[in-house]
């Protein structure tokens, strides 16, 4: 791909955008789960009904909502390292905590692991 003189390739910002809009759609997403568990209000069952499992939905949807949280959060920090070039293995850990929001998480993956020789060497 084309370089911008500085040898720089669009991939790389791509990807760490990529990768912060996913990890946004991903805390989010976790937000908006957990608000709706926290908001709803399931009125108590008589014991012996067909339906006892139905007050434990909330909880199980609030326990899926915490890894989706956290790997937004990985995803972002995973992506602002992307943009400075600093770290490899924690751009390309973000781009791939960043999955669950799909087609973004996927690409986001690609362009990082297309662009490791970007990065700056560690000293």
């Amino acid at each position: 791909m084309a370089s911008n003189g500085d040898g720089r390739s669009g991939l790389l910002t791509a990807g760490g955008v990529l990768s912060i809009v996913g990890g946004a759609l991903e805390v989010v997403g976790g937000l908006i789960i957990v608000l709706i568990v926290a908001t709803t209000v399931i009125p108590p069952l008589p014991l012996g009904s067909r339906c006892d499992i139905i007050p434990l939905i909330p909880i199980w949807l609030f326990i899926a909502a915490l890894p989706l949280i956290a790997l937004g959060i990985v995803a972002i920090v995973g992506g602002v390292s992307a943009l400075r070039r600093r770290r490899f293995g924690l751009s390309l850990a973000g781009a791939i905590c960043a999955l669950p929001s799909h087609i973004l998480g996927i690409l986001a993956v690609i362009f990082v692991s297309l662009s490791k020789k970007e990065f700056e060497v560690e000293k």
